[in-house]
């Protein structure tokens, strides 16, 4: 999953969002980057991260949990790639795939940015190449770890 926070304390944000996410699953997070918004909308750069889970929960049911996580953030969705408190996507789900309204997973375009690999290829470098790393669009910048930022 990748999360993006660059409205009001991100560090609040992301950090409620990991610990809603993870209860009760074994999981990995990356380090935080700090990160141009991608998509042509002007705003504030975003803290992004990776987030890594083992469950049993089923795609649908995790995208409504990613959701609700969302809009306990009061995330809107006034401007498409516009500024946003929080921001969960399912990235790649291992040995599944998805193609309806609701959900496609592979997300359709993670390899093109750079927010998503670079975080990724920390924790699963055998998803990305290098040649997808410096091919993806957008600026990144480690912060550290969300531990760390606080």
């Amino acid at each position: 999953m990748s999360l993006g926070s660059n409205m009001g304390n991100r560090w609040d944000y992301l950090t409620t969002a990991v610990s809603t996410l993870t209860i009760g699953r074994n999981h990995r997070i990356s380090d935080v980057f700090e990160t141009a918004p991608w998509g042509g909308v002007e705003q504030d750069p975003f803290w992004n991260l990776v987030l890594e889970l083992t469950t049993e929960t089923d795609a649908f049911e995790l995208l409504a949990q990613c959701h609700a996580t969302e809009a306990a953030a009061a995330r809107t969705r006034e401007v498409r790639w516009g500024p946003r408190t929080l921001d969960v996507d399912i990235i790649v789900i291992e040995g599944e795939s998805y193609d309806t309204p609701d959900l496609v997973v592979p997300h359709p375009r993670y390899r093109q940015r750079r927010f998503v690999l670079a975080p990724l290829a920390q924790l699963r470098p055998d998803l990305v190449s290098a040649t997808e790393l410096t091919e993806a669009d957008g600026d990144v910048v480690v912060l550290g770890t969300l531990e760390s930022l606080h």
